[in-house]
């Protein structure tokens, strides 16, 4: 009898050593992926944000490439000094087109990929690899684009790796914790304000444009290694399963949830019947994206202070940098704050494009640092709801409809983001129209 006793007590040190070790590895695992994720989010989101804060003056100099006899042997610092100077402080600086079309080029490509990527059984490794091979194409097309048509495409490659990006990173998380929802969400954050404040910093010391976004142009390869050799899926049964006893612990092994085994493959039928209940969470995003940038391109360029001691472009370029500030530290705040309602998040959003509104037409706010303060507020609340949304749906889908799930209704903030460009583009022209 005392053998036998001894022989369980050993059999269960030996058993609480694996579970020890396995626990210790899935942490490691877990630290890793959440590395790993923050990353992807970074790279994934960078062109893209390169792109909209070099929209303002990749418009000015295409501009000037259409028009000028002289395009092939241009000096650019040259031009953008003549432009600054040629300029009228007392009066609208606009463009000849809004940057919603800057816009528009970096979303709409992104919207397609979006309704055709999660119907699509092509694997994710595929589309990693096919994500940064478009991410590389478009930073050398714009650095050396001579048009207006030649920006759009090398900025519509962009938007299709950046869409495809996200719809494929996005349905891959459901391989691992919800957690890495909020890293994925605070590496976007941190393109932005690495993006927009590389790019400001980089200009802000006498780089030219194109010069500042071929420097970009090796980060795309860092997508291809970190998806390769930093994620290392564990089984989300696991990771979020309650404490169990020793007992229990061969029967998991041996019967594990039947949910998670099923076959994870959903038939057409099957996907255009989830996506009626996703539109509670994907109108709520896409009413705070469709209000964030009706702001930021077409308000953007329109709120000038010409006594601030920025120059127009300058203004534009710390606009985007301090919006990316509020998104960084929103979608960052998983860990801390969790948001259900995000219709609230879309009427803050509302009221501030009214408040923008206001001071795009009248200029009555005399000093820029209020303005600073409002679009800072404005990435706070856009941050909020895109990782707050994606984590909601993350936890209360079904464990065979989660891949599908999460990566259709990125297609939330793209499509309103899409619809905000073109009204940004009427909204640009009807203001510049106005008297001072």
């Amino acid at each position: 009898m005392g053998e036998s006793e001894d022989e369980m007590l050993n059999d269960e040190d030996v058993l609480n050593s694996r579970i020890n070790v396995s626990l210790v590895a899935d942490n490691r695992s877990m630290k890793r992926n959440l590395v790993g994720f923050w990353i992807l989010g970074l790279i994934n989101n960078f062109a893209y944000v390169i792109m909209l804060s070099a929209a303002h003056d990749l418009l000015k100099a295409s501009s000037y490439h259409d028009n000028t006899k002289e395009a092939l042997n241009w000096d650019e610092d040259a031009v953008y000094h003549q432009i600054a100077i040629d300029k009228d402080d007392s009066g609208r600086d606009c463009n000849p087109l809004s940057t919603g079309s800057i816009l528009l080029a970096d979303v709409l490509p992104a919207v397609i990929i979006k309704l055709v990527a999660p119907f699509t059984p092509i694997s994710a490794t595929f589309k990693v690899i096919t994500t940064s091979f478009l991410a590389l194409a478009s930073f050398i097309l714009v650095s050396v684009a001579q048009s207006h048509s030649q920006t759009f495409i090398g900025v519509a490659l962009a938007s299709l790796s950046s869409g495809l990006g996200e719809v494929t990173f996005l349905a891959y998380t459901h391989k691992f914790d919800p957690m890495v929802l909020s890293a994925w969400s605070s590496g976007t954050g941190g393109a932005g304000i690495l993006g927009s404040g590389v790019y400001a910093v980089l200009t802000h010391l006498g780089v030219s444009p194109r010069t500042a976004v071929i420097l970009m142009s090796g980060l795309p390869a860092s997508m291809l290694i970190t998806y390769l050799f930093i994620l290392k899926e564990v089984p989300t049964e696991r990771a979020e399963a309650p404490p169990v006893s020793i007992e229990q612990v061969a029967l998991i092994d041996d019967h594990p949830d039947p949910d998670l085994q099923h076959n994870e493959v959903l038939s057409l039928v099957e996907k255009f019947r989830i996506i009626p209940g996703l539109l509670k969470y994907m109108i709520p995003l896409g009413l705070v994206y469709f209000f964030e940038y009706l702001i930021n391109q077409g308000l953007f360029e329109l709120m000038y202070f010409p006594g601030s001691g920025l120059s127009h472009s300058q203004q534009y370029r710390w606009y985007q940098f301090i919006y990316s500030i509020g998104v960084l530290i929103s979608r960052s705040s998983l860990h801390w704050i969790k948001i259900s309602q995000i219709k609230i998040l879309a009427l803050f959003q509302l009221l501030n494009f009214i408040l923008a509104l206001f001071q795009s037409i009248f200029w009555s706010v005399p000093m820029i640092w209020l303005i600073f303060l409002l679009i800072f507020w404005e990435g706070l609340l856009g941050g909020a709801a895109y990782v707050n949304t994606f984590y909601r749906i993350s936890l209360e889908s079904s464990a065979r409809e989660k891949e599908f799930s999460l990566g259709v209704s990125s297609l939330a903030d793209s499509g309103f983001i899409g619809l905000a460009g073109f009204v940004s583009i009427y909204l640009h022209t009807w203001i510049c129209a106005l008297p001072v």
